[in-house]
């Protein structure tokens, strides 16, 4: 049976010109990572973590090569058919949350639902999905501030999956936690992916998520210098391959 590819990178060069001066931020990555993984990008900072996350999730467009995303090729998309293509299909969580301190949880999490044409009812339904999924039902009413640090990323989870995203995308989501509350956080999206399937691509600097996930991606200066089972053993043949 043919392995679906929920990400497949093929010869992806990222180049960043300021004035004078190149910058190669991915040089030559080709990985392809089957649905339903949980998969860690890792390096040392300026490996060309971030910008390889920016691509998968439609932030930022490859200078040279092709990337394929669910199935879909986003390499040459338009801006804004790219913005549409990102809001039904990609599911964002950030370091620091990101949300909004005026907001309530309940708001905080319904904000991407309000450029859908789901009304009222069916966006509550969503909503409150959501936060029980992260386990949070009993806190929508709360205000960033009445919540911890690792309450306020359980939101932003629940923010990146009420739109039922084919894929979710941290940048470093325990980099501003506590040890405690990011091992809840990484036993969370451990649970996401084995009990809904969904394919989940985190970029961190966190050794500890090597236990957590499928396979680790290692970055050095932007190339792809090994994959790694997330056991510590060798990766799975067909979970990803590196261009040679």
């Amino acid at each position: 049976m043919d392995v679906k590819f929920a990400i497949d990178l093929e010869h992806v060069v990222r180049i960043y010109r300021r004035d004078e001066f190149e910058v190669r931020a991915l040089d030559d990555v080709t990985i392809q990572v089957p649905e339903g993984r949980f998969v860690a990008i890792m390096g040392p900072s300026g490996s060309g973590k971030t910008t390889m996350l920016n691509l998968i999730a439609g932030i930022d467009h490859a200078t040279s090569g092709r990337v394929s995303v669910g199935g879909e090729e986003i390499t040459g998309m338009k801006e804004r058919d790219l913005a549409a293509w990102r809001a039904r299909h990609i599911g964002l969580i950030f370091q620091f949350y990101n949300l909004i301190p005026v907001l309530t949880a309940f708001e905080n999490v319904e904000l991407p639902l309000l450029l859908t044409p789901l009304d009222k009812a069916e966006r509550r339904e969503h909503v409150e999905t959501a936060l029980r999924i992260v386990g949070l039902a009993d806190r929508m009413d709360h205000y960033p501030r009445q919540l911890s640090g690792g309450q306020e990323q359980r939101v932003a989870i629940a923010r990146a999956l009420v739109t039922d995203p084919t894929i979710v995308v941290a940048d470093e989501p325990t980099g501003d936690l506590d040890a405690k509350s990011a091992e809840e956080i990484l036993n969370l999206l451990t649970d996401l992916n084995r009990q809904f399937n969904r394919t989940i691509v985190m970029v961190t600097h966190d050794p500890r998520a090597e236990r957590f996930v499928d396979t680790v991606y290692r970055l050095d200066k932007g190339i792809l210098v090994g994959i790694e089972d997330g056991k510590g053993g060798p990766a799975r043949a067909e979970s990803a391959q590196a261009q040679a």
